[in-house]
C-alpha cells in the first residue's frame, strides 16, 4: 500500500470522524445537560439532509440552503423541547426511550408527506466541485475538504463557548448540579432550551454538509444513530472533548476496517467499543 493511499484513507477517516462529532457533541449535550436519552437524534440529521434537498432546490445554492435551514432546524429543537421534552425532566429513561422513538415514528411520517420516499441527491457547489492532484492517478475531492475544516473550525468554537464564557459556565454548571444553578438566579428551562436547540441544529448541519457526499433517502438517520451512540459512549456520557476523541477513532477505525479487514468492518467499531469500555468503564472522559 503506497502512501498516497494511506493518506487518502487517513483523510476519508478523519472526515467521516469529523462528521460524527457533530452529530455526537449534539447528542452527548443533550444527555449532559439534560439527562435525555434522545433516540429521534438520528431522525433529526435526516431532516437536515431532506432540508439541504429542499432548500437547495428552491434556491440553487447549498450555502443559503443551509443558512435558511439552521434556524429551521433549531426552531424545531426549540419546539421539540417546548413541547415534548419539559414532561420527561423528571421521569424515567424508560419514559424518555418511548416518547423519543415515537418521535422517529412520527418524523419520519412526515418526511414521507412532505417529501416522498425516493431517494435525492445534492449537487456539490461549483466552487467546491474540483479535487486535488495526490499523484498521477489519485485524487481528493475538495468537498470531502471543505467538510473536514468546517467541521474542525465548529469544534474549535464549541470548545471556545463551553470553557471561556459565561455561558459555557452556566451549561457545565448545569451539567453538574442544577439546582445550585437555578439557586443562583439562573433560568434552567432557557439553559435547556438553548442546548436542545443546539444540539438539533448541529445534527440537523451535518445532514446538511453531509447530504451531497451521501444523497438524501429515507431511514438515513438510523444507522447514523446507532453509530452516534457508540462515540458517544466511548468517549464517556456528556463530555465533549471525550466525543471529539472518541468520533475520529470510530471514524479511523471504520474507514481503515473497511479496507483492512472488509470482510468484518461492520463489526470494527464496536470491538472498539468493547475495547475501551473494558478498561475505561465509563469511557474515556467520564
Amino acid at each position: 500500500m503506497d502512501f498516497s493511499t494511506v493518506l487518502i484513507q487517513t483523510m476519508n477517516g478523519l472526515q467521516y470522524g469529523l462528521l460524527l462529532f457533530l452529530i455526537a457533541s449534539g447528542l452527548t449535550l443533550i444527555f449532559g445537560i439534560m439527562q435525555i436519552i434522545n433516540l429521534a437524534h438520528g431522525a433529526l440529521y435526516m431532516v437536515g439532509a431532506y432540508l439541504a434537498f429542499w432548500l437547495t432546490a428552491l434556491t440553487g445554492n447549498l450555502f443559503l440552503a443551509i443558512l435558511l435551514g439552521l434556524p429551521l432546524a433549531a426552531l424545531l429543537g426549540v419546539l421539540i423541547e417546548r413541547f415534548l421534552m419539559q414532561a420527561l425532566y423528571r421521569r424515567d429513561h424508560l419514559d424518555q426511550v418511548l416518547m423519543t422513538f415515537g418521535m422517529i415514528l412520527v418524523i419520519d411520517s412526515l418526511r414521507s408527506i412532505a417529501w416522498g420516499n425516493d431517494v435525492h441527491s445534492v449537487a456539490i457547489p461549483a466552487l467546491l466541485e474540483g479535487s486535488i492532484q495526490l499523484t498521477e492517478t489519485l485524487e481528493y475531492p475538495v468537498y470531502r475538504l471543505f467538510i473536514s475544516a468546517v467541521c474542525g473550525l465548529i469544534a474549535l468554537a464549541m470548545y471556545g463557548v463551553l470553557q471561556r464564557t459565561r455561558l459555557g459556565i452556566v451549561i457545565r454548571g448545569g451539567a453538574s448540579n442544577r439546582e445550585m444553578v437555578q439557586g443562583l438566579g439562573i433560568n434552567i428551562r432557557v439553559i435547556y432550551s438553548l442546548v436542545f436547540a443546539a444540539g438539533t441544529a448541529l445534527t440537523a448541519f451535518a445532514g446538511m454538509i453531509a447530504a451531497p457526499v451521501s444523497s438524501v433517502y429515507p431511514g438515513m438517520g438510523n444507522q447514523i444513530l446507532i453509530i452516534a451512540f457508540v462515540v458517544v459512549v466511548i468517549g464517556g456520557l456528556g463530555s465533549i472533548r471525550g466525543a471529539f476523541l472518541a468520533a475520529l477513532l470510530v471514524g479511523l477505525t471504520a474507514t481503515w476496517g473497511a479496507v483492512l479487514v472488509p470482510e468484518y468492518a461492520g463489526m470494527a467499531i464496536y470491538l472498539l467499543m468493547a475495547v475501551v469500555l473494558l478498561f475505561k468503564p465509563r469511557g474515556l472522559f467520564a
